[in-house]
């Protein structure tokens, strides 16, 4: 058993994510910034925290990790604002990469999203781009880190029912995945080295999620 921390726990895959980690027998701290959200947390068999990361320095999110194996980055400001998407998105996501660092935990996997990068394209004037900029500049904090990193990269997102199947690697265009098999991706590379300090973009496919990732 570990215990993982999961960043944005009221959120569509993680609260399948933390249910999954759950079932497995680790103990999650699922993370979110609304105390409406409790009871729904619970039900996951999660350990409820309430915590706006958007407001906390590096230091108090270092005090909140503490004692966690690993940390699992699904939050997001949800679109709309740009400063509050920079905010959350972008600084949010680098100030906890940073306490992970300081709290000496090792284990880092980030929700980001297919094509994310640098290149991503995205015309300035579009209202995907502060988006795109934000995980673009957190994705490249993590892996510029010390800590064993996984970016995750789904297509569009669904809310499909899991299929346990997915398909990556070269030759994979974008596509579209459901929530719950991105929550399955994530609880299979949390624990697993050789997705160490790889970017996996992924869509719904036929190969199972531990042959396709492994």
């Amino acid at each position: 058993m570990s215990r993982i921390a999961v960043i944005g726990g009221h959120g569509k895959v993680a609260l399948q994510l933390t249910r999954l980690l759950a079932e497995e027998g680790h103990q999650v701290s699922s993370f979110f910034r609304n105390p409406a959200h409790i009871d729904d947390v619970v039900e996951t068999g999660a350990e409820p925290v309430v915590a706006d990361f958007e407001e906390l320095d590096t230091a108090a999110i270092a005090d909140l990790l503490k004692g966690h194996h690993g940390v699992v980055w699904t939050a997001g400001a949800g679109g709309g604002d740009p400063a509050r998407t920079y905010a959350v998105d972008q600084d949010a996501a680098i100030r906890t990469i940073d306490a992970a660092e300081i709290d000496g935990i090792k284990r880092f996997v980030m929700v980001s999203y297919y094509g994310a990068g640098r290149q991503h394209g995205v015309a300035p004037d579009d209202s995907f781009y502060a988006y795109a900029e934000a995980k673009a500049a957190a994705d490249e904090h993590l892996r510029s880190s010390s800590l064993e990193w996984t970016v995750l990269g789904p297509s569009r997102l669904t809310l499909d029912p899991p299929t346990g199947l997915i398909e990556t690697g070269p030759g994979v265009v974008k596509g579209a995945v459901g929530r719950a098999d991105v929550a399955a991706v994530v609880a299979q590379v949390l624990h697993q080295p050789s997705t160490h300090y790889r970017t996996i973009e992924f869509n719904n496919g036929a190969t199972p999620i531990a042959d396709a990732i492994g």
